[in-house]
This record gives structure tokens, sequence and C-alpha cells, in this order.
């Protein structure tokens, strides 16, 4: 993929399609340490043993429509390339912790990309989930949770434009304050 918001689009609506009413995105820019960790985690159904020890197989999916099942291991390939790594976290019935690290400077390390149309892809496609995203760059963060915001905004309902637009402008502006070093 081009970007690595791509793969964690990929990652959270497997989540999502896995039961998952809480999904947690969080992407550590650790630039002095030349390191990128992306964590993407949910509360749902979980993998069982047998699944978990071939997840990353791209030949292997539990998905009765096609045949591959390559997020996963398309994303571990990616860590790899860039002198990085990637693990998995499940427990049945408890849900799923991907954690993929990344040498920040590495040639090939796609970039983040579109972070904030990822997010407003999810949460806009998803109304039933609530997301939490958290992004930090050299100590510096940043956090959005879906269930704030519509308690902020007096609606229960990320599809009311109002609130769609409190989103969107507390993602766009949290991300451009943190990459020009604002507190």
């Amino acid at each position: 993929m081009k970007e690595l918001s791509l793969h964690i689009l990929d990652v959270a609506e497997n989540g999502i399609s896995a039961g998952a009413d809480i999904v947690r995105i969080e992407v550590d820019e650790a630039r002095s340490a030349n390191r990128l960790k992306i964590v993407i985690a949910d509360n749902g159904r979980g993998m069982p043993d047998d699944i978990l020890r071939n997840v990353t197989n791209p030949f292997y999916t539990t998905r009765t429509t096609r045949r591959v099942g390559l997020g996963l291991s398309l994303l571990e390939s990616a860590a790899r390339r860039c002198d990085g790594s990637m693990r998995i976290e499940s427990a049945k019935g408890k849900g799923t912790r991907i954690i993929a690290e990344f040498k920040y400077d590495h040639i090939d390390r796609a970039p983040l990309g579109d972070i904030v149309g990822t997010m407003t892809t999810l949460i806009m496609g998803n109304p039933d989930v609530d997301f939490e995203y958290y992004h930090q760059i050299d100590g510096r963060q940043f956090s959005v949770n879906t269930r704030d915001v519509k308690e902020e905004s007096g609606s229960s309902s990320v599809t009311d434009m109002a609130v769609f637009q409190l989103l969107y402008k507390k993602l766009h502006n949290g991300l451009k304050q943190l990459k020009s070093g604002e507190r």
C-alpha cells in the first residue's frame, strides 16, 4: 500500500467486522529514536490460537468470499522491509491488538498518508463504533475520542453534520499543531 493510513483503515475494518464497538488507534512518531509505532486495538471477538498462528500467511483467510487474506501480511511485510516488526496480541472474546513498528527514516517506509481522511472514513462509515485516536510526535501529543466529541456537540450521532465538522476540525487542527511543534 502506498500509505500506512491505508493499512490502519484495513486493520480497523477487520476489527469492526469482528464485532468491535471500540477501536483505538495510536501513532507514535519518535523521530529522535528513529521509530514509528502504530497500534490498532479493538474489543472485537479476538482470534483463537489456530487462526492467530496463520493470520499473517497471505494464503490463509477465514473469509469465504476470497481465498487470500493480504491485510496483515502486507503490514507485516512493510514493517520488516523497514527494519521493523509487527506483533499481534489477541484473546478470544476480548479483542485484538496489532503493533507495527518501522525505522522512521528508512528509505522504503511509506508515508503515514492522509490519516485525517482515514479516520473520518472509519468514523462516518461506522457510526455505532467509538473511535479513540492518539497521535504523538517526539513527546507532544493530541487525541480525539468520538464519545467526547458527541458529548461536546450535544448530539449522539457522528453522522450529524455538526458533529462531523467538529470531528474533522479536531483531527485536522490537532495534527497540524502537532506537526508544527505547537502545544
